[in-house]
């Protein structure tokens, strides 16, 4: 049994992602000792910019007219989907950047595409796979807030995770994360409390149910 866990916040200290991730990955491995967490941190470790268009020009050259770059940037795609073809459960921490996702994660999922196994036309390669993805985001984005509708995050990535690659995909989301720092946001403290337990508890909940669909 394993977990792939991908960290996309560029923050390691006060992070609401890996905080409720970390719950997440707990709860999975309370339910299962001796299952395997397979890490991947863009946060701390991100891939090269122009990782993505070497990899995709690489995929119009053939092999033996490949650069040594191209060669690298392949070699790095098919590490890439194999770490994540080898889980049982996906967890993605996706904290909301400039109303978007970060351009860490971007690039992953754009190399990951790359790969012949999860090309344009390839259909479902995750093939119901429990998929986890944690939001994070420092206001308030729901219905009736002044910013609804600005999470353009969350849509896309179950784009990606659900309808392209096929994974069942459950959303946890924490809200108000800078209601802490922010003096203005002194009066959401409470609710973003509130919030923030209701997501951690949501996020142990599915790390749970990860485990027991596993085995």
């Amino acid at each position: 049994m394993s977990l792939f866990r991908l960290d996309t916040s560029i923050r390691t200290e006060g992070s609401v992602s890996r905080e409720v991730t970390d719950t997440l990955e707990k709860a999975y491995l309370e339910q299962h000792p001796g299952g395997t967490v397979i890490r991947r941190d863009l946060g701390t470790q991100p891939l090269p910019a122009d990782l993505w268009a070497t990899a995709a020009f690489a995929g119009y050259t053939p092999e033996d007219q490949r650069s040594e770059a191209q060669k690298t940037a392949v070699a790095t795609a098919k590490e890439l989907v194999d770490e994540l073809l080898r889980a049982d459960s996906i967890v993605v921490g996706a904290p909301l950047y400039n109303f978007g996702v970060s351009q860490h994660l971007k690039t992953w999922i754009d190399v990951v595409i790359t790969d012949p196994r999860f090309a344009a036309g390839v259909e479902n390669p995750l093939a119901g796979r429990p998929v986890a993805i944690v939001v994070a985001r420092g206001g308030g984005y729901g219905a009736g807030t002044p910013r609804e509708g600005w999470d353009h995050g969350i849509g896309w990535l179950s784009r990606i995770f659900a309808d392209v690659w096929g994974g069942a995909v459950t959303v946890v989301e924490a809200e108000l994360t800078l209601a802490d720092t922010v003096e203005a946001m002194a009066a959401l403290r409470p609710l973003a409390a509130e919030v923030r337990e209701k997501a951690h508890q949501q996020a142990a909940a599915t790390g749970k149910e990860f485990a027991q669909s596993a085995a």
